[in-house]
Parts: C-alpha cells; structure tokens; sequence
C-alpha cells in the first residue's frame, strides 16, 4: 500500500490526539474507481468529498465525481489536467500519486464498504467538532444566552449529522416491495380485526381505514367543542393500552398490538392532558376531579385507574409553540431511546415554521410545516395524527358538517395528509337552536334532540387508501369520551 501523505508535525506528536481516519481505505476506494468507474456508483449516494480526510483525496474525488457524472471516463491520465501540479504527496508528483492509487487498486466489490468505511470515520470527526464547539460556547457564552438555547442547538446539529448520508436508500427491486406488501396482509390477516394498521380502539373507523396506516400523516379537524382533542386522547390512550410487542432474533422490538405513543401538546399542559385521560378511563367528570368534589367509592376507582396507567407507554411533551425542526428532533430521540409507534400533535397551527418560511407568510408556513410532518411519518414509519382548527365559515351555512374546503390554510393541509377526518357533532349545534317549549316546532327539536343525543360523526373527507364516508361513534359528554356506537344487530339476541 502507499505511503500516507505527511501530516503536520504536531498532530504526529504523542500529546495530541489524531482525528480519526484511514488513508487506506481512501487509497483503495479512489483506485478502485480509476480502474473501473462503476465502483463509484456504488458509493456516490451517500459519500461526498467532504468525508474524505486527506485535502488531496478530497480533490481527486471531486473531480472523479465531476468527469464520471458528465459521462467522461476518469482514469489518471484524463484527471490529472483538472488537478493542481505543485502538490507533493510522499515525494511523489500528482500524476505519480494517481498511477500509484491506480496500480494498486483492489477489487471493485470492495468498494462500497471502503466508502462505508470513510463515512463512518467522517462522521466521528464531526462529532468531535460539535463536542468541541460545545465546550467552547459554553465557556464563551454571550450573557443573554440560556443553556436550554445552546442544548436545543447542539440537538439540532446532532440530529441532522444522524439523518444527513444514510446509506440504506435508493432504490428497492419490485420483488422486494412485493414481499413486504405480503408479508404485511400476513400480519393484518392474523392480527385481531384483520387489521394492516394499528388499531384505534374504534371498531367502525378501524373497519374503514384499515387500522392508523405507517407513514401517514392523518389530520383531524373540527370546530371548537367538538371534541378533537379527546378523540386524539382516547385514540393515544387505546393505542398504548393495547401494546404487546416480541424481540426479534437482532435484538429489535417488533409491536404486535397497539404502540409505544408520542403526544404533543401545544395547547394543554401535560397534567391537564393527563387528568383528561384518567377522567375518560376512571368515568368522573374532570371537572369534579380538578375542584376535588368526588367520593370516597370514586377516589378508590381514580386511584386504581391511576395504577393501571402508569405502566402504559404513553409520552407526553408539552412544550408550546417549538418549530417543526424541534418536534422532528425530539421524536426522533424518543423513537431511538423507547420506540415510537404512534404519534399525536396537539395542534397544528400552534407550531412554527423556520424563520424564512415565516417572513414569507403565514400559508408558506403552514406549508413547511405539512411537509415536515409527513416527511416525518414517513422517515420514522409511524403514523402521525396532527389536529387542525377549521374556518368560521362552517358557522355560515345551514349545515355544519365540514368540508375539505373548510380547513384553515386548506392548500399544503390537504395535498399532504393522506387522510382527513373531522369531528362534528349535530348535538352541540341542536342545543343552542332549542326553540320554544310546547311548540310544534320543540317537538321536532326535541325528536332530533333524541337522535343525535351521545352520538359523534367522524367524517373521513379525504382517505389515499380507502374510502370515505361518516363513521358514527358514541360520545359521553360528561367524560368527553368517545367509544363504539353499538348498534341494534350487534346486540345479542333477545
């Protein structure tokens, strides 16, 4: 093998430490293509001459890369135009150096793991640099800057060196594709409710999307009052209450009901979140919880509720108004430190966007943030449920069952999400229009008051894999929970 180009005397000295590197590899990669430039197609996804350590290397590559993709041949004779004559490499001229890496190359089949090789070790050394850089603002930091500033930063860089030149993309063979299709009907065919999804814990809406589909990014829009929230809630809470999982032969925990759960709230604060939920479950009226007018019999059942949720995987982060860059790194850590299955995002328009699609405008805001979202889903293959606020104008008409065109900023909401759903609940309008008592017109009111009584319609406007149409589900104002309407040929026989 050649000789390593010469480093500085000081990085050679024993009192300092040398980044990590291996010329070798980056010897053998750059031969291997200028024998045969295939090899750099098996490298050129994921690797870029910034990876590469030595300066020379970073040139040779570069310049490869430029010849290769312009459909030229790149040999050391046709590169050593494009590189600069004066560098001398181990005593040995440019045009030297590069029939030298050329003479010695190794087998192409080699190559993608040199190039893995030299990733990985770029990679170190820029986890050294963030370190560095690190320790330093801390000791440098400007007065007005908060720690919680500087963490929240160096999360950021972090998370982008983890997601930036993966080298598991590209392209699939269809029979790949068509194995993973299979063997997901497989697993919806034995798991209960026939299910390809994770289920909801509502029968009829499980029934017409097939379970919360991986990858997709579900919207759920209402008005206010009409119970997006809870519904958001009792999904989360069904979810993590169904989770059972197995350990696969690598170590890695496969669900096989329910999910590990990530809610963010932006609204509510994690505590009224949680006292939300263990009013739906315990079946006492949050109201009376909070002001603590309950009995002894109800305090026993809050309690033992209480246990029985403690060990569900349910997380709650309720950080207001963070940007869609910092939720994406925060579910990305609570996917890599418990698991991630299912994700709620309590609500949409609370988050931010960067600071340039902001100057640009409300809707361009919107936009970026729909884009990450479902960028996210898809990276993280969990489903992500994210809240929506409705216009006024659903006021306006006679009927208030909402519309696609009804969702705020409506554009980047509807061509991103691959399912809409809204919540509508006749009930809540009927009661504000009560007219007056005795009257014929009380009567009929009363009659559709009858009807629509403890009964929700969850209204799939938008579905990419199914169809749409309105599911009614049972609605128990005082527990603001929502279940399985049970119908009359569900009952059993008389």
């Amino acid at each position: 093998m050649l000789d390593s180009p010469a480093r500085p005397a000081a990085e050679t000295d024993a009192t300092y430490r040398t980044a990590p590197h291996n010329i070798e590899a980056e010897q053998a990669l750059l031969g291997a293509i200028l024998v045969n430039n295939e090899a750099f197609y098996r490298v050129s996804d994921f690797l870029e001459p910034r990876h590469f350590f030595e300066q020379i290397h970073v040139a040779i590559y570069e310049t490869t890369a430029a010849l290769i993709r312009a459909g030229k041949v790149a040999t050391p004779v046709t590169l050593k135009t494009f590189l600069p004559g004066e560098f001398d490499i181990a005593g040995l001229t440019v045009p030297q150096y590069l029939a030298r890496l050329a003479a010695e190359a190794t087998t192409i089949i080699n190559a993608e793991d040199y190039g893995r090789t030299i990733y990985d070790l770029s990679v170190r050394r820029d986890l050294i640099a963030i370190g560095e850089e690190i320790v330093n603002e801390a000791y440098e930091a400007p007065v007005d800057a908060t720690p919680q500033e500087q963490i929240e930063e160096a999360e950021k860089r972090l998370y982008e060196l983890a997601e930036t030149g993966r080298y598991d993309g590209g392209f699939m063979r269809f029979n790949d594709a068509l194995k993973e299709a299979v063997d997901m009907a497989s697993r919806a065919f034995q798991r209960d409710g026939h299910l390809s999804g994770t289920a909801s814990g509502l029968d009829d809406l499980d029934q017409m999307m097939g379970g919360l589909q991986p990858s997709d990014l579900i919207i759920l829009a209402g008005r206010p009052a009409m119970g997006k929230t809870s519904l958001a809630t009792n999904i989360a809470f069904n979810v993590a209450a169904a989770y059972q999982s197995e350990t696969l032969p690598d170590g890695s925990i496969r669900p096989l009901n329910g999910g590990v759960v990530g809610f963010f709230s932006l609204e509510m604060s994690a505590e009224q979140l949680a006292t939300r939920i263990l009013a739906e479950q315990a079946e006492i009226a949050s109201y009376k919880i909070r002001r603590g007018d309950i009995s002894e019999h109800e305090f026993d059942k809050l309690a033992s509720c209480a246990q029985m949720m403690q060990t569900i995987p349910l997380y709650i982060d309720d950080t207001g108004g963070i940007s869609i860059a910092q939720l994406r790194a925060r579910a990305r850590r609570l996917k890599r430190q418990r698991g991630l299955d299912f994700m709620v995002v309590d609500y949409l328009q609370l988050l931010t966007g960067s600071s340039k699609s902001s100057s640009q405008g409300r809707v361009q805001e919107i936009t970026e943030i729909t884009t990450g979202l479902k960028a996210l889903a898809k990276e993280l293959g969990v489903p992500i449920m994210a809240l929506s606020q409705l216009s006024r104008q659903v006021e306006a008409r006679d009927d208030k069952r909402p519309q696609l065109s009804d969702l705020r900023e409506s554009g980047s909401i509807e061509q991103d999400a691959d399912v809409v759903m809204f919540v509508f609940r006749e009930e809540y309008y009927l009661k504000s229009r009560e007219p007056k008592e005795g009257t014929e017109e009380w009567f009929k009111w009363d009659q559709d008051m009858k009807a629509a009584q403890g009964i929700a319609e969850v209204i799939i406007g938008k579905q990419r894999h199914g169809p749409t149409g309105t599911v009614k589900v049972a609605f128990e104002a005082q527990y603001t929970r929502f279940s399985t309407l049970a119908q009359n040929d569900r009952l059993p026989e008389h």
